[in-house]
This record gives structure tokens, C-alpha cells and sequence, in this order.
């Protein structure tokens, strides 16, 4: 190899090396990637639309597309509520036993709901009990992820 060729690959690393850490410094210690936001958004989104989706499309009544979609909408919230209530604690951020018992409670309970709820279901098939689970179970992982990625960027923001 000639020592033009050893020069031009060797400026070539140097060019590589810099690229990588541009992008180490757009991106703050601490904070997720934005690929890794992306795809936590995506699942919310996949999770949340297929549930709701399946629910417009299914034959039941009004009353019982309303419980399903009640449970949905307490199952986010108490998710996101628990895992804030979690890292608050985790961080020695005072959290009251009262309201990190209420937020257990709370997700326990949505998908206690969810269960009995679809076990009890007669008019709808196997398969759509099985397809409103997974929904239901995305939906609540990708919002607890989605809840700790904002949560991750705000912070690492803040430091630095």
C-alpha cells in the first residue's frame, strides 16, 4: 500500500471519528436515542389505533364498546401514573404511600377489568379476545416507554 493510500484512509477514519462524535454531542447524556423514541411512539401509536380500530369494527353494543374503551383510556393512565410515581420514588423525589398505592391499585385493577371483562364477553370470538390483549398490553407498555423517554430527555436537557 502506498503511503498516498495509508494518508487518504487514515484521513478517512479521522472524518469517520468526527462524524460520531458530532452526533454523541447533538444527543445530551442520559436521553434515548431517537430511534428508540421513534419506535416507542410507533407502538403507542400501532397499540392504541389497533385496539380502537377492532373496537369499531366489532359487533357488540354500544355499551360494551364503551366499557372497553373506558378500560383502555384508565389502563394508560394508570400505567403512565405508576411509572411516574416509581422513578419519582426511585429518585428520592417524596411520593406518598397513599398515591404509589392508588397507582398499583389502579393498574391492577384496568387490567383485572380488561380480563374479566373479555372472559366474560360472549359475543365476540376467541381470536378478537385475543387480538384486544395484545392491544391492551401494547398500548400500556409503549405508554409507560413513550412517559419515560420524555421523561429521560427532559432531565438530560436540564443537565446540560
Amino acid at each position: 500500500m502506498s503511503n498516498d493510500n495509508k494518508v487518504l484512509l487514515d484521513e478517512e477514519k479521522r472524518n469517520d471519528l468526527k462524524v460520531k462524535v458530532e452526533r454523541k454531542v447533538e444527543r445530551k447524556e442520559g436521553e434515548p436515542t431517537p430511534a428508540f423514541k421513534g419506535a416507542s411512539w410507533a407502538a403507542l401509536l400501532v397499540g392504541v389505533a389497533s385496539y380502537l380500530i377492532g373496537l369499531f369494527n366489532a359487533s357488540m353494543q354500544l355499551n360494551e364498546k364503551g366499557f372497553y374503551f373506558a378500560v383502555l383510556v384508565f389502563g394508560l393512565y394508570s400505567a403512565i401514573s405508576l411509572q411516574k410515581a416509581v422513578r419519582d420514588k426511585d429518585e428520592g423525589i417524596p411520593v406518598t404511600n397513599i398515591y404509589y398505592g392508588i397507582s398499583w391499585f389502579a393498574l391492577i385493577v384496568s387490567i383485572a377489568l380488561m380480563a374479566i371483562g373479555l372472559y366474560n364477553a360472549g359475543s365476540i370470538i376467541l381470536s378478537e379476545k385475543g387480538f384486544f390483549s395484545m392491544a391492551f398490553v401494547l398500548s400500556l407498555f409503549a405508554a409507560i416507554t413513550v412517559q419515560k423517554n420524555i421523561r429521560d430527555t427532559q432531565r438530560a436537557r436540564e443537565r446540560g
